[in-house]
């Protein structure tokens, strides 16, 4: 075991070690729908399925050019101990355009078969086109843009995941190389950070009142701090579980506020879904609470997805 722990070392120290841009998705309420691996690699691979999920987030309905982002991702086990996922997506505000994907290995570690204590660790590496749409340019003074305003990044997030019986904690660093500045002019560099590291721990606990129960109540807390400016966002989730065998629904809501401003909410976010068979569903309706509501009808998240191939795995540290 402690050779596996040392290999899973020496993948962060080699990412850490190199040199790179950012990746930048918009990530709001999406991980609360069953969906954890987006927000972290290290939960690629957690299931004895593998597992699609197509997600669709339209921000600020009602405001021209607001932001929109599709993602597709999918996580398989890769015999007992490890786990690969990959996640496409498409990105838009206003005139720019983000495409890209994000791959990822999970290698989990057994502690304690009898308490289900696991240790997981991640890593992904991220490519990121970043496009600025000249096109929709209006022509000014009889000139436009002739060449193509675009960028090729590349970036690593690492994360370790600890899980003791139905307690989980995740900690995680995204974009862990410093941006390379060479291609921007003298003034931009002035102003344009190159540290765009930020870090995020998630957190929660399912209870429920016995083995057999069909209700379960999951609290978790999402906390997320940037290196460049030192601004940090922060999560509150409670979730209500119904389980029918296989199947469940559920519903709850997500609180996320800057933490130098608690009682002001960016948004408020009620949560609901269920598992069908293999067949996934959920929605989250965000409700802004800031100065936009005036022009704008809330943010829509909706995600569908499937699980396949169940009982691929046999391994307790699946679940």
């Amino acid at each position: 075991m402690q050779k596996r722990i040392y290999v899973a070392i020496l993948l962060f120290s080699l990412a850490i070690n190199a040199k790179g841009q950012e990746l930048t998705v918009p990530q709001l309420s999406q991980y609360i729908a069953d969906n954890p691996f987006l927000m972290s690699p290290t939960y690629a691979g957690i299931g004895d399925h593998i597992k699609v999920r197509l997600n669709g987030l339209t921000q600020w309905v009602g405001i021209e050019d607001a932001p929109d982002t599709q993602t597709l991702a999918a996580d398989a086990r890769i015999g007992n101990r490890s786990g690969v996922g990959m996640m496409l997506y498409n990105d838009s505000n206003g005139y720019t355009r983000q495409r890209g994907a994000r791959v990822s290995f999970a290698h989990h570690l057994t502690l304690d078969r009898y308490d289900d204590i696991f240790l997981s660790f991640g890593i992904s590496y991220n490519f990121n086109q970043f496009r600025i749409d000249v096109e929709q340019f209006r022509e000014n003074n009889g000139q436009l843009p002739a060449d193509d305003k675009a960028t090729t990044n590349h970036n690593f997030d690492l994360g370790v995941l600890y899980r003791y019986d139905k307690f989980f904690f995740s900690a995680n660093a995204g974009n862990v190389l410093n941006k390379d500045l060479s291609n921007f002019n003298t003034d931009i560099i002035t102003i344009e950070p190159n540290k765009l590291r930020n870090y995020y721990v998630y957190s929660g606990y399912s209870i429920s009142k016995s083995k057999n129960s069909k209700l379960e109540i999951e609290p978790s807390v999402f906390f997320q701090w940037f290196e460049s400016d030192g601004r940090s966002v922060t999560d509150l989730n409670a979730k209500f579980r119904f389980r029918d065998f296989e199947d469940y629904y559920y519903v709850g809501l997500t609180y996320r506020f800057l933490n130098d401003q608690l009682g002001k909410p960016l948004y408020i976010a009620p949560i609901a879904g269920l598992k069908k068979s293999n067949f996934y569903f959920g929605y989250s309706y965000q409700v802004i609470t800031n100065e936009i509501l005036g022009y704008s009808t809330g943010t829509h998240v909706v995600t569908v997805g499937m699980d396949l191939f169940q009982g691929i795995s046999n391994c307790r540290c699946m679940y």
